[in-house]
């Protein structure tokens, strides 16, 4: 239900959300978690999927492309290169999994599923011909369509799965990349695509014990449903009899708590901070919709969503969810508002309201009195990434269903019998991780190498004397590479838009080097002096705003800074703009093309 703007105390909730957010604040930032190595490496990070060791004879071939990484970013590479003429042979992926997906290989936990429209979501469904079944689609049917995508554009015959890519070395006499890999193979590629994605790598939280306890754990990214039972659906018997034990409460949380409390004997949850938990309101695709599709649709509403979650005029909310509703009614109080108050203010009052609005829907939902405050977000609607579901809240009323609040100063440490928090010991047969993704690390930390250029510079030292680069794509002393999903680009909240549109646009860079004959290609520094000016120009200052809100990811875990300061703050659909123009009108004069083919 709607608050209305007369019932908020501004300066009360504004003293509430610094309180909170100071309980919170650590000093180590980002090394408050594990780094998984040794023996924590092979217990939390294995691939517990593949059916085999994946041994093979090594492979020496050159081909036109090689994509390092088979998640969402990799099959959009490999599949816009096949749209812009590059045939399957000549290309070939490297991905550590056994299969392509990316985050949709590995996490396959209870309850999983997509937090934005699947419409918008899953990549190169015009181009596959297939239409999700609902509007949120779960984690089996998102795995499902990359397997699809890369049968649709003939990448598994290439592709070498269950191998690490452990260099990249630009040869400048024979103009190709040379790759290494750690199952001896030796690719040579005219160009090399970097794909290894964000969300492919679990992040383990720095809690003192880890290693001392004797009863079964694993992280969420690699569900053990041997100990569990079941599958993703649910079904989990093992825990029956079991008291199971959950660290975490984000969106991966969010979605694996429901099931984990219909099968385990007693959960406990241990809570941080509270999730803003939305209305989700699932529902199956309509048929009579999937029939009236238009060509160009799935681009056509991915930047409608863009568009009406930054506050870019469209006349049709096409997606008309909970993303769209949140930040629709921050716009409306805001335009109705601002005769009476200056912006940030407005914005404020905005925010406030929506956030009020979650917690009273806590109050609603969860009955026990102390268990809903404690479930209660008291941050801004933009300081960690909204969570959308309907069962979620619901799970506190179950008697097998315990929270273990702690008050922001997260869990003590972990003995051989269980967790202790709040000074209170929990006995446990079973811990599981919800701590989420290495996102942190950024992309280079999923790279797992360093690619050398130019002169034998390695990219790491490159961007320690520039951080610099033509879009987030392109880095000079770096010919023939591109980097996909990085910084300097664009971020959106559908991750596939941005990795749709940089993958296209670089396809379009190599089927113009090849119409022109052009074996080397190398953008100027002067085109990346250029983009940074640009960058700067862009930026949205939300400092004071993300400085107000509890430690994560948004910022920089409450470091200083934001997350956004490394992308284009115009926007994803802005920077579509950006590129394309670009290509029409700068590509001669940005990149240095003077190495024609013999």
């Amino acid at each position: 239900m709607p608050i209305s703007d007369d019932t908020l105390d501004l300066e009360a909730l504004q003293k509430k959300y610094i309180e909170e957010r100071d309980k919170r604040l650590k000093v180590s930032g980002r090394s408050q978690y594990t780094v998984l190595e040794g023996d924590l490496a092979e217990r939390f990070d294995t691939d517990i999927w593949a059916s085999t060791d994946g041994a093979r004879e090594p492979v020496v071939r050159e081909f036109e492309a090689v994509i390092i990484g088979g998640g969402i970013g990799g099959m959009l590479a490999a599949g816009n290169l096949r749209n812009h003429g590059v045939a399957a042979e000549n290309l070939c992926i490297v991905e550590r999994g056994a299969d392509f997906g990316g985050t949709w290989y590995w996490n396959r936990y209870p309850g999983l599923g997509c937090d934005t429209e699947a419409y918008c979501y899953l990549p190169l469904l015009e181009e596959t011909g297939y239409i999700p079944t609902e509007k949120y689609a779960k984690g089996p049917e998102l795995f499902e369509h990359s397997q699809r995508v890369g049968r649709h554009f003939g990448l598994y015959d290439n592709a070498l799965f269950q191998t690490r890519a452990t260099g990249a070395v630009w040869n400048e006499d024979t103009l190709r990349w040379t790759i290494t890999t750690d199952r001896g193979d030796e690719l040579a590629a005219r160009y090399l695509l970097l794909c290894p994605g964000a969300t492919n790598r679990p992040k383990l939280p720095g809690i003192p014990g880890i290693e001392a306890f004797a009863g079964h754990s694993f992280h969420t990214m690699r569900w053990d449903y041997r100990y569990t039972g079941g599958g993703p659906e649910g079904g989990m018997t093992g825990l029956a009899d079991k008291r199971v034990g959950i660290i975490g409460t984000g969106c991966t949380a969010i979605q694996c708590a429901p099931p984990l409390a219909e099968s385990s004997k007693e959960l406990f949850v241990f809570q941080r901070t509270p999730s803003a938990v939305n209305v989700r309101a699932n529902r199956p695709t309509d048929p009579q919709w999937a029939a009236s599709l238009n060509p160009g649709w799935q681009m056509q509403r991915m930047e409608n969503f863009l568009n009406v979650i930054s506050g870019a005029p469209e006349e049709v909310d096409l997606v008309d969810d909970g993303w769209t509703r949140n930040l629709k009614n921050g716009r409306r109080v805001f335009e109705a508002d601002k005769s009476r108050m200056d912006e940030k203010e407005s914005i404020d009052l905005a925010d406030f309201a929506r956030m009020e609005e979650v917690r009273a829907r806590v109050d609603a939902v969860v009955r026990d009195k102390a268990t809903a405050e404690a479930l209660k977000p008291w941050y801004g609607l933009l300081c960690k990434r909204p969570t959308f579901h309907d069962e979620y809240l619901q799970t506190f009323n179950r008697p097998n269903v315990t929270l273990v609040d702690t008050q922001g100063a997260g869990v003590d440490h972990i003995t051989e019998r269980g967790i202790v928090a709040n000074g209170i010991e929990y006995p446990l047969d079973c811990i599981i991780f919800s701590t989420g993704f290495d996102v942190s690390a950024g992309i280079f930390g999923g790279l797992g190498f360093d690619p050398v250029g130019v002169g034998g510079l390695s990219l790491t030292n490159r961007l320690q004397q520039a951080f610099t680069s033509l879009h987030g794509i392109l880095f000079s002393g770096f010919p023939n590479m591109f980097m996909i999903g990085g910084s300097q680009g664009t971020l959106a909240t559908t991750r596939t838009y941005d990795l749709t549109i940089q993958t296209e646009h670089c396809a379009r860079i190599m089927e113009y080097c090849r119409a022109h004959g052009v074996e080397r290609m190398e953008v100027r520094q002067q085109a990346e002096a250029a983009w940074q000016t640009e960058m700067a120009d862009k930026r949205v200052d939300h400092d004071g705003y993300f400085e107000a809100c509890t430690p994560g990811l948004l910022n920089l875990e409450g470091r200083g800074g934001q997350v956004y300061d490394y992308y284009y703050g115009a926007g994803p659909v802005a920077y579509r703009g950006q590129i394309e123009r670009w290509f029409a009108e700068r590509i001669d004069d940005d990149l240095n093309l003077d190495s024609p083919a013999s």
